[in-house]
């Protein structure tokens, strides 16, 4: 079972890998810019091959990234490429392009698989209706029925359950959590809500608000395609108010997971059936796309922010800044990485 598991994981990663690092590599090659290497994993190369193009096509060792290894990504560092095919040189949207196209093919990945998911297993409701109550628990106890929605929690607005359950996430304060429902009348009210709390088998605490949401199938081709992109939107959101919560310390580092955590996940996934595995490459796919497109360091969006900040002054921002800028940011990515490993490796034991 563990070797499935493992060469599931590896397939996983694999498929998003070579899905985000192949739109930097054809815009790239569209436009002109001279390529090194398209590289799948890290680390040691335990295969490869020099195309007719010129580009060495490399398998590494660790399954857990990949790169495009492209001439003058931040200055002319190669003086046997002639000029106008390093990436420097290209005009500002060109490079925008490139280092957005990674993100870009990620997202329409995840998209292919949701609709991939809703025509064969069918679409559901995301809308946050209350399906039903539990009885002597907290939504109970505060009057909320079957058929209210939840529009708000402790002032952000919501729209699907996905984002509801990241927001009941985060630390509030005494515990208390403000909803805002409105009721089938039309009528919006809002509840103070304290969540009991119960530990579960690991010794972690888990709160309970004691209520179910309507997750209703949904039918007809238009619901279906409605669907995927509502999902997506609904992930992207989940994942952009998370990264919010672990920037404002209202989420937990433990919350997060890294490589081990994500092989524990994909092993789940293969008793639960092909759907979990088609759901968890799309969802994979969109948190790769959401975190790269963030403005820090490392990042594409860090890459691409350098590029507004270059179009707005008018000139390039310091080569050497900007390579160090990248080498931190790269640095603390890797450290964040151990520490979240750590984590994954503690919770299994």
């Amino acid at each position: 079972m563990w070797f499935l598991t493992l060469l599931l994981f590896i397939f996983i990663l694999g498929i998003i890998v070579l899905v985000h690092e192949l739109g930097h590599f054809l815009w790239a090659k569209k436009f002109g810019v001279y390529i090194y290497e398209f590289s799948i994993g890290m680390g040691p190369v335990i295969y490869t091959k020099k195309g007719k193009d010129g580009i060495n096509y490399n398998i590494r060792a660790l399954p857990i990234g990949g790169f495009v290894s492209m001439a003058g990504e931040v200055y002319e560092d190669d003086k046997k490429v002639p000029k106008d095919k390093c990436l420097c040189n290209k005009p500002i949207w060109q490079r925008v392009i490139v280092m957005a196209a990674g993100v870009i093919n990620n997202f329409i990945l995840a998209i292919i698989l949701l609709l991939v998911i809703s025509f064969i297993w069918g679409s559901q409701s995301l809308t946050p209706i209350i399906d039903s109550v539990e009885d002597g628990m907290p939504m109970h106890e505060a009057g909320i029925v079957k058929g209210d929605k939840i529009v708000a929690i402790n002032n952000h607005k919501i729209s699907t359950w996905d984002e509801a359950t990241i927001l009941l996430y985060y630390k509030s304060d005494n515990n208390v959590y403000e909803f805002q429902i409105e009721h089938s009348n039309g009528k919006v009210e809002t509840y103070k809500i304290k969540p009991s709390i119960t530990k579960n088998e690991d010794g972690t605490e888990s709160k309970v608000f004691g209520v179910y949401v309507n997750q209703a199938k949904t039918y007809g081709f238009f619901n279906k395609i409605k669907y995927a992109f509502q999902k997506f939107y609904s992930i992207v959101a989940s994942m952009w108010l998370t990264v919010a919560g672990l920037v404002t310390g209202k989420i937990s580092l433990d919350a997060l997971s890294g490589p081990v955590g994500i092989y524990s996940v994909v092993g789940a996934s293969i008793a639960a059936g092909l759907y979990t595995v088609v759901y968890l490459i799309a969802y994979l796919s969109i948190n790769v796309g959401v975190i790269n497109i963030l403005p820090f360091p490392a990042f594409d969006g860090g890459r691409i922010l350098f590029l507004i900040i270059e179009k707005i002054k008018g000139s390039p921002v310091n080569q050497k800044f900007e390579n160090l800028c990248h080498t931190i940011g790269f640095i603390l990515l890797m450290l964040l990485i151990v520490v979240v490993t750590i984590n994954d490796i503690l919770r299994l034991f």
